[in-house]
C-alpha cells in the first residue's frame, strides 16, 4: 500500500463536475419546532478528486450524505450527477457507499457480499465473478473470499465493503465515518486504502470523517458549521 503524500491533482472532466450541489437546505421537525440542519450548502467534486467533510456532531454531515446519495431530498436547493439529476435507477451504478456499519449479509462468504451490489443489475456471471475476486484481492483478502462476515476482523469486514462499494466501477463513492468503529490503527489502513483505490481507479470520494489527519489527506477538506460550509 502507497503510504506517500496523496496528490493534489486529479482527472479533468469535459462532461463537468461529477457532483455538484447548489443551495441545499434541509429542515426536520422536532416535536412541533422545526431543526433547521443544513441551511444553504453549495459544493462541487470533479473526477478523481477526494474532499473530506469535517464538523461537529449534530453539524448536519450525515444529512448531507443522504442527499447526495439521493436517499433523501432537499427541502431546497439541487443536486447532478454528472451533469444529470439524481435517480434510483441511477445510483447503483453512479455511486458506491460506505458507512460506519459495515452493513454485510451474515449468511454470504466475503465474495458473495461484493456480489450483491451486481445483483441489483443482473445476475452475476463469470465477468463479475471474476471482478469481485480482484477488487478483494485488491484489498488484500483473497485468502478470505469465502469467509463469513463473523470470520472476519473489522478492518477486513470494512474492506470487504469497501470492495463492495467499487463493484459497479462508480464515478463516485460516499464514506460516511468509514473508520469509527474501528481502531486507530485499523482506520488509518482502511483510508489509504480508499484514497488509493481512488485515485487508481479515477473514483471521485466524498469522505465524512471527525479525523483530522485523515480529513488533511484529501485533496480538500470541507468544515460544516450550523448547517454551513465555514
Amino acid at each position: 500500500m502507497n503510504n506517500g503524500p496523496i496528490s493534489s491533482t486529479f482527472p479533468a472532466t469535459g462532461a463537468g463536475p461529477v457532483l455538484r450541489a447548489e443551495a441545499l437546505r434541509k429542515t426536520y421537525l422536532s416535536g412541533s419546532q422545526r431543526l433547521e440542519v443544513l441551511r444553504d450548502v453549495t459544493m462541487t467534486v470533479a473526477a478523481g478528486e477526494s474532499v473530506s467533510i469535517r464538523g461537529e456532531s449534530g453539524s448536519g454531515k450525515s444529512t448531507l450524505l443522504n442527499l447526495l446519495s439521493g436517499l433523501d431530498t432537499p427541502d431546497t436547493g439541487t443536486i447532478h450527477w454528472a451533469g444529470e439529476r439524481p435517480a434510483p435507477e441511477r445510483r447503483a451504478l453512479f455511486l458506491g457507499m460506505v458507512f460506519q456499519s459495515f452493513y454485510l449479509i451474515p449468511e454470504l462468504d466475503a465474495e458473495q457480499n461484493v456480489l450483491m451490489a451486481a445483483r441489483v443489475h443482473r445476475r452475476p456471471g463469470t465477468i463479475e465473478r471474476a471482478r469481485a475476486k480482484d477488487l478483494l484481492a485488491r484489498v488484500g483478502l483473497a485468502d478470505r473470499a469465502a469467509h463469513l462476515p463473523m470470520q472476519l476482523s473489522g478492518g477486513e469486514r470494512q474492506r470487504v465493503a469497501v470492495a463492495r462499494a467499487l463493484m459497479n466501477s462508480p464515478k463516485l463513492l460516499l464514506a460516511d465515518e468509514p473508520t469509527g468503529n474501528l481502531d486507530e490503527r485499523t482506520g488509518d489502513a482502511v483510508i489509504e486504502l480508499l484514497l488509493t483505490l481512488c485515485r487508481e481507479t479515477g473514483t471521485a470520494l466524498v469522505l465524512v470523517t471527525h479525523n483530522v489527519a485523515h480529513a488533511q489527506k484529501t485533496n480538500r477538506s470541507l468544515f460544516l458549521h450550523d448547517g454551513v460550509f465555514r
